[in-house]
């Protein structure tokens, strides 16, 4: 097994620190001097391959998660952030942006927030009045965005409400016995919560009234959805402990990011009990990852099923790293990961070109795309739309797009990579992460420049674009 350079020293320092060991006691661990512990440690020198052998085999690691580059998000949002006219007088190499994201990714994220601040309060700048900047301006990201980031850059796995949500799928016996079923029996006969109809009238999911011990769940909603709801009650009943532990190291700057994230813990506790992690695992593995049969399976939505593929980031037993997305018409990302190479933009809609938008023109369908970024990576992206409503014909729906895709070098895992000519490089479409970031010259969708991109403009000439890029 062939290694290149690692720099992994902080990693390796939370590794010692977490087993409360000095650097000469761990050093005599893995057989190194304490004074090339040090130097690694301070990514003076790379980690050689029986270095990290040896880690894995003392410290019970997966060496993917040691070796792979779980910077890549944080690499990502960072050279999004430098890309900013802003900083024109500045033009970090890669192997720069690397060193910080590796040795102080703490001063990477206060960069990336200042220039979050920066973007916000110039949007403010530029829709209100002088007054209405004086006196309501906010610097600090909001609740949502923060929260966003944190699932973001946790990779989207939360070790200690997954491992609890399998232990109490084994002992409900999940999925073998359907927690459509067993659940309603367990929230009565723990807790003493009955499960209720909502009145027609109400507008609601679901309501807990902790007076009468009742949940109220929406009769209308599918029945993955009332799973899934009955599933978040449990969390909120049995995790509070686990989760405000979480939110408080979190250290979030406002009380309503902290409601936010434990929404969200919630969320993903209930999908991850829904959907317990070896039995997914395996599940996905034996079908290729064809979401419509781990749905019919495991009884529960494409979009259950998308969302939770993208968490099995478990260290030693990891899935496909894919990356997953939730798209509404007007190409906002609501939801958002990946663990692919594949980074979507902080800033702005996703690219035009990519097929997720040609499901609204096709419901119903699993449609295909080949798509190749301009950094040379290809990936299989896959996408469909969904509908969700309740309520009979008068109902709104709401209407949007999923997206799962990984990488090319795995897309024979998927059965969606069927009939495919995966090396023919013509059938890759050329996509970007954002307009205002991707460096491609002559794409007839762009629409604005990218910010560090000079335009020229002949005026007795005019191509698909009102301007020449360069």
């Amino acid at each position: 097994m062939a290694f290149g350079k690692l720099f992994i020293g902080r990693k390796v320092r939370d590794l010692r620190e977490s087993s409360k060991a000095t650097q000469a006691t761990f050093a005599e661990r893995i057989g190194i001097s304490t004074s090339y512990l040090n130097q690694i440690e301070n990514n003076q020198r790379p980690v050689s391959a029986a270095v990290l052998l040896t880690l894995a085999e003392n410290f019970k690691i997966d060496i993917g998660s040691m070796s792979g580059s779980d910077s890549d998000r944080l690499l990502s949002a960072l050279t999004e952030a430098l890309a900013d006219p802003v900083f024109d007088a500045y033009s970090p190499s890669l192997q720069e942006l690397k060193l910080v994201t590796q040795n102080a990714p703490g001063f990477a994220h206060a960069l990336i927030a200042s220039h979050q601040a920066y973007r916000r309060n110039s949007e403010q700048l530029a829709s209100l009045d002088d007054h209405m900047v004086r006196t309501n301006a906010q610097s600090d990201p909001t609740p949502y965005e923060e929260v966003r980031d944190f699932f973001h850059f946790v990779d989207n796995y939360i070790p200690d409400l997954d491992l609890a949500a399998e232990r109490l799928a084994a002992s409900l016996g999940i999925p073998d016995r359907e927690a459509a079923l067993v659940l309603p029996n367990h929230l009565e006969s723990r807790h003493g919560v009955r499960i209720l109809r909502a009145e027609p009238g109400e507008d609601v999911l679901r309501r807990y009234d902790g007076a009468s011990r009742a949940l109220f769940l929406n009769p209308y909603s599918p029945a993955s959805t009332r799973t899934f709801q009955m599933a978040f009650q449990v969390a909120a009943l049995e995790l509070e402990t686990e989760i405000d532990a979480i939110i408080r190291r979190a250290k979030f700057r406002t009380h309503e990011s902290g409601e936010i994230c434990k929404i969200g813990l919630r969320n993903y506790f209930a999908g991850a009990l829904s959907l317990p992690y070896q039995h997914f695992l395996a599940a996905a593995k034996n079908l290729r990852h064809d979401l419509e049969l781990l749905a019919t399976r495991f009884g529960a939505s494409l979009e259950q099923v998308a969302h939770r593929l993208s968490t099995l980031q478990r260290p030693g037993v990891k899935g496909v790293p894919v990356f997953f997305a939730r798209i509404d018409r007007a190409g906002n990302i609501t939801k958002r990961h990946s663990a692919a190479k594949l980074q979507f933009a902080r800033f702005g809609a996703a690219c035009p070109l990519w097929n997720v938008h040609q499901a609204f023109e096709t419901p119903g369908r699993i449609i295909r795309q080949l798509a190749q970024t301009p950094d040379g990576a290809r990936y299989l992206s896959i996408a469909t739309e969904i509908a969700k409503g309740s309520g009979g014909f008068n109902a709104p729906q709401r209407r949007y797009a999923i997206a799962l895709g990984c990488e090319v070098a795995y897309a024979q895992d998927f059965v969606y990579a069927d009939g495919i000519d995966l090396n023919n490089r013509l059938a890759f479409d050329p996509i970007g992460v954002s307009c205002r970031i991707c460096e491609r010259l002559n794409c007839v969708q762009r629409a604005v420049p990218p910010l560090k991109s000079k335009i020229a403009v002949d005026q007795n000439q005019r191509g698909a674009l009102p301007y020449i890029l360069r």
